[in-house]
C-alpha cells in the first residue's frame, strides 16, 4: 500500500480515480488544484504524487517543478494527461515527472505504473521481488540475468535495465521518450535511435522465435512487453 496524493481538478474524475486507487489498497489524499496540493505537500509526507497537467491556480507542470526544487527526486511523480503528443509528454518529463499516463486509461494499467514507480531504488516504499516474469521469460535481480524457458540469457547492464522496465510495465505502451528518461536517466535528442538499437539487441537474445515474441512494437508510440 502507498500513501498517494491525487491532484485532479475535475471532481467526478478525481472521485472516480480516488475510489479505484483505494480499492487497490492505497491510502489516497485528494486535491482539486495545484495550490491546494502544494498546501497538502507541506503538511504531509507522500509515497507518490499523481497529478493532472491542466489545473487551475498552479498547473501540474509548475507543481512538479516546484516539488522537485524543494523536495528533490526521492518521491516519484506520475502525470495524468489528455495531451498525448510527444511534445506534451517530453514537457512533463522535463518538468520532473517520472512517468505519464494518457487519459482514458484502465485502473489495472494505472496500478501497474504505480507499483513499478514504487519499486524503484531510492523510493522509501521500494520492495524488490527476486524475480520478474512475462510468459516463460524470467528476470532475476540477484544474478542480473534472464532465462527464457530453459535457456539462460546473458545481458549487459543496460539491456537488463531496459528489459526490467519493460517487464515492470507489462501491457503498457511505452514511448521512446519514457524509455530514455527511465532507463538511460538522461535527456537525448528526440531523434536518437538508441532505444530501437537496444530493443533489437534484446529481441536477438530473448525473442528469437517470432511466434513467441514478448516485445511488441506499438506503431506511432514505442514498445510494449506482453505475453500473447
Amino acid at each position: 500500500m502507498a500513501k498517494i496524493l491525487l491532484v485532479e481538478d475535475e471532481a467526478n474524475i478525481r472521485s472516480f480515480i480516488g475510489r479505484g486507487l483505494t480499492e487497490f489498497g492505497h491510502a489516497v489524499t485528494t486535491a482539486g488544484d495545484g495550490a491546494s496540493a502544494w498546501e497538502r505537500i507541506a503538511q504531509e509526507r507522500f509515497d507518490l504524487l499523481v497529478m493532472d497537467i491542466m489545473m487551475p491556480k498552479i498547473s501540474g507542470l509548475d507543481l512538479c517543478r516546484r516539488f522537485r526544487q524543494y523536495y528533490g527526486y526521492a518521491v516519484p511523480v506520475l502525470m495524468l494527461t489528455a495531451l498525448g503528443t510527444t511534445e506534451d509528454i517530453v514537457r512533463g518529463l522535463e518538468a520532473g515527472a517520472d512517468d505519464y499516463l494518457v487519459k482514458p486509461f484502465s485502473f489495472a494499467e494505472l496500478n501497474a505504473r504505480i507499483k513499478a514507480l514504487l519499486r524503484r531504488p531510492g523510493t522509501e516504499t521500494a520492495v524488490v521481488a527476486p524475480l520478474l516474469a512475462c510468459g516463460d521469460l524470467e528476470l532475476n535481480y540477484a544474478s542480473r540475468r534472464a532465462r527464457r524457458g530453459t535457456e539462460e540469457v546473458d545481458l549487459t547492464e543496460k539491456e537488463f535495465r531496459l528489459l526490467e522496465f519493460l517487464m515492470q510495465n507489462q501491457g503498457a505502451a511505452l514511448s521512446r521518450q519514457v524509455l530514455l528518461k527511465n532507463v538511460w536517466e538522461r535527456d537525448f535528442e528526440t531523434n536518437t535511435n538508441v532505444v530501437d538499437v537496444y530493443v533489437n539487441y534484446l529481441r536477438g537474445k530473448v525473442d528469437r522465435d517470432p511466434a513467441r515474441r514478448l516485445i511488441h512494437t506499438v506503431v506511432g508510440i514505442g514498445y510494449m512487453m506482453q505475453a500473447k
